[in-house]
Formats: structure tokens, C-alpha cells, sequence
């Protein structure tokens, strides 16, 4: 495969770990609001954050005072999160999948994940949720999904494309799918992140399709970014802005048909 696969998702950050744990974006704070009045979410909930990776999004629930299970396919990842969040006593690692936890038969109420499920396998994922979800439990679908407005944003997007293109986003009859139902809420929040050039380039190769050190094309991005860089920045900064989109609802015990799109 090279140093990355298409073909075993589980495997593709294993070289960027470090990228990604130092330079993505965390998730706004408001996100524990929405869940709160719309999902009964409190620091006794129990989290199973799944595809936890760097410990980002375990983080948020951490410090609202939640018991937090990061399930982590990739060791390096796992092992990041792990550092991260090793003074938690609140926060429990395995190693798993989506579609396989290890985690037992309902025992949390709720199921996360954070710029993850583009990379699951939607039946087998679902069947695993509904199995180690108690019966009034939520999942709760988060991204932080990049602003492209003119200006800076539009332009670090069409770089974004040339060196890193990524995995689709799925539909609304992918997500109603998932769910079983077309009822699912989608809420949006503001984001942002301040970043200096070195923190400009750990953020785009923090991305599994960007190229990496000597590899083709690795030098012609670096280049690049700091022209964009330089074109934008000010007092040493450029802001990236984003939107974090949450998709959060109740599993159906039937699963719909998956061209059936909201109302």
C-alpha cells in the first residue's frame, strides 16, 4: 500500500498522529449545550467516543465532567490520545472499532464521534451502537467542516483540493439511513482557529490524503502554503474558520431505505 491505504482506513493517520493531535481544532464548547436541552446530556453521562484518535473530542466531555471510553482502531493514534489525556481519571482507552467496540451491551448513553464516521461501515457500525447503547441513548455525528468564503478561506480550500482531496461528507439519505429514520437534528456552531505558518502546515498534513516528507508533490505544498500564508496573515496569524455541524438522533430498531431523505 505504500506508507498509507485506500483500502484499510483504520491504518491511514498512523504517520500523522502527532500532526493531528497538535493541529486540529477542537470542538466550541456550545456543543455541550445542544446536548444538553436536546439530549439530556449531564456529567453523569457515560461516552463512548468512537474513532476517539488524538482525544479531541473525549476532551469536551471530560471537562463537563463525564466517564469517557475512547475506542481507537490505530495504535498511534490511540497512543496520542492516551498522552493526551493521561491525568483523566475519567477517561477509559481500547483499542476497537465501530463496528466491533469490545465495550459491553448497553453501557453508555451515548455514542460519538469526531470527524470519524465517513470512515465506518454504516450497517455493522449501527447494529454494534444499538447493542452497547441503553435503550434512550443517542449517537451524536461531529465535524468541524471548513468556511470557504472569499479570501483566505476560499483560497486555502483550492490548495486543500490540489494536494489533499478528502473522503466525501455523507448525504442526508446516508444519515437518515444510518439512523433509520429521517427525524435526526442537525445543529451548527461557529469555530475558529488561530494559527502561525508552522501551525498552517501541520494543519493540512495532518489530512490522511495529504502527501508527506518526500513524497511527490510534498514540496510544491509546503511552497505554497507559505505563499498563502504570507499573502494573509497578520500579527503572525491567520484565522481558519469553521462550521461544526452535529448530527445527533435515536437509532430506530428498522432500518429505513437508504434513498429515503428528509422531509
Amino acid at each position: 500500500m505504500g506508507l498509507e491505504s485506500d483500502f484499510n482506513p483504520t491504518q491511514r493517520f498512523s504517520l500523522r498522529a502527532e500532526a493531528y493531535a497538535r493541529y486540529r481544532p477542537s470542538y466550541p464548547r456550545a456543543t455541550l449545550g445542544v446536548l444538553e436541552r436536546e439530549c439530556g446530556l449531564t456529567a453523569a453521562s457515560r461516552i463512548a467516543d468512537i474513532g476517539s484518535g488524538t482525544g479531541l473530542l473525549a476532551r469536551l466531555f471530560l471537562d463537563f465532567g463525564c466517564e469517557v471510553t475512547g475506542v481507537e482502531p490505530n495504535i498511534a493514534m490511540r497512543e496520542a490520545g492516551e498522552r493526551m489525556l493521561s491525568s483523566e481519571p475519567r477517561f477509559h482507552s481500547v483499542e476497537g472499532r465501530a463496528e466491533a467496540t469490545t465495550l459491553p451491551e448497553r453501557s453508555v448513553d451515548f455514542v460519538t464521534a469526531g470527524q470519524a464516521f465517513h470512515w465506518f461501515e454504516p450497517v455493522a457500525a449501527r447494529a454494534e451502537f444499538q447493542r452497547i447503547l441503553k435503550p434512550t441513548g443517542w449517537v451524536v455525528l461531529i465535524w468541524n467542516e471548513r468556511l470557504v468564503t472569499p479570501g483566505f478561506m476560499g483560497e486555502h480550500e483550492a490548495l486543500q483540493n490540489q494536494f489533499a482531496h478528502e473522503k466525501p461528507h455523507p448525504t442526508e439519505a446516508e444519515f437518515s439511513a444510518f439512523y433509520g429514520h429521517a427525524d435526526w437534528r442537525l445543529a451548527r456552531l461557529p469555530n475558529q482557529q488561530f494559527l502561525n505558518l508552522e501551525g498552517l502546515r501541520g494543519r493540512i498534513e495532518s489530512s490522511s490524503w495529504s502527501p508527506l516528507p518526500g513524497a511527490d508533490g510534498y514540496e510544491s505544498m509546503v511552497e505554497e502554503i507559505t505563499r498563502l500564508f504570507r499573502k494573509y496573515e497578520r500579527a503572525g496569524r491567520v484565522t481558519m474558520e469553521y462550521e461544526t455541524t452535529l448530527y445527533y438522533g435515536r437509532v430506530a430498531l428498522r432500518l429505513q431505505g437508504p434513498n429515503q431523505s428528509r422531509p
